[in-house]
């Protein structure tokens, strides 16, 4: 972890990058999630390029790296975009998502790829494996790495979820930290329709978690509730990290039928024809929403 004053506007031009990058990889791909991955592209920049998170590249197994459990493996596109940025594998590996025989399959396989902690899939499940690490860490005496589970708000809604954060507060867990992607949506509509998760705050609280809500697109903000969570030595610590599905496209942002769907797939009433699906998303990422000009408009 470096500690150094965050340069916001080189923070905000990578996680552009990012995004950018999921755009085409899940256009050549023609699959995948779009909403989930776009939104999470600046906590993503803030582990990786902030100084929040320990992690080396060249020895993805290093014994004091912190290690990063994603629960809700469907969002992995910019798991995999950070990892390349961050010089994990060739950025031209990105082209390979979903294909046949890849290292980038549809949810993260941790025998494919170096630096994957976990194989993920079944949601809800990531949070008792984060456990099980943060407790293996602190029975092995090693003080230094800190866990950290990215989740979806959605995935809360599994029983087994409830569990590993009972298990985590009862054994003061005070090297893990969850990250909610609390952006309201799933797959079929929104979260507060299909099973309401209000008040989420409470009901960690209730659980011995320490509780921080957040803007998850303020880097400064981001890094304030990691720092946090590091100084915390008395129980976990849940992020909720308030989040716009989509983010940084106008016709994807807060549309929960942008949760599964790639662009060039999805007959959206409200968005572009298909064909032109891709272009647009990439000309308003690059143009940062037309406020500076392109060559490529």
């Amino acid at each position: 972890m470096i500690e150094q004053p965050l340069d916001i506007k080189s923070l905000e031009l990578k996680a552009d990058a990012i995004r950018m990058d999921i755009i085409t990889m899940l256009t050549h791909a023609g699959s995948g999630h779009s909403a989930g991955p776009l939104g999470m592209a600046d906590i993503f920049t803030a582990l990786y390029f902030a100084g929040l998170m320990c992690y080396n590249p060249k020895n993805p197994d290093w014994v004091e790296r912190d290690r990063l459990v994603l629960s809700n493996g469907h969002i992995n596109p910019v798991l995999y975009v950070a990892m390349a940025h961050a010089g994990y594998f060739p950025h031209s590996e990105l082209k390979t998502l979903r294909q046949f025989g890849s290292r980038l399959q549809g949810h993260p396989e941790r025998l494919r790829l170096p630096g994957l902690e976990t194989t993920s899939g079944p949601l809800g499940s990531g949070l008792s494996q984060a456990s099980g690490m943060a407790y293996g860490l602190r029975l092995d005496q090693q003080k230094k790495p800190h866990v950290f589970c990215l989740t979806s708000d959605a995935e809360i809604q599994e029983g087994n979820y409830w569990e590993a954060a009972m298990f985590a507060g009862k054994n003061k867990l005070h090297n893990l930290c969850a990250i909610i992607d609390r952006n309201n949506i799933q797959i079929d509509g929104f979260t507060e329709d299909i099973m309401p998760l209000e008040p989420l705050a409470m009901k960690f609280q209730s659980f011995n978690w320490h509780v921080i809500e957040i803007d998850g697109h303020n880097f400064e903000e981001i890094a304030g509730a990691v720092g946090q969570a590091r100084a915390i030595f008395e129980k976990p610590t849940v992020i909720i990290a308030h989040t716009i599905p989509g983010k940084g496209v106008d016709f994807m942002e807060n549309d929960w039928r942008w949760h599964g769907s790639p662009p060039g797939k999805a007959d959206v009433i409200g968005a572009p024809p298909a064909s032109d699906q891709a272009k647009v998303a990439l000309n308003e990422l690059r143009t940062l929403k037309g406020k500076i000009q392109s060559e490529h408009q």
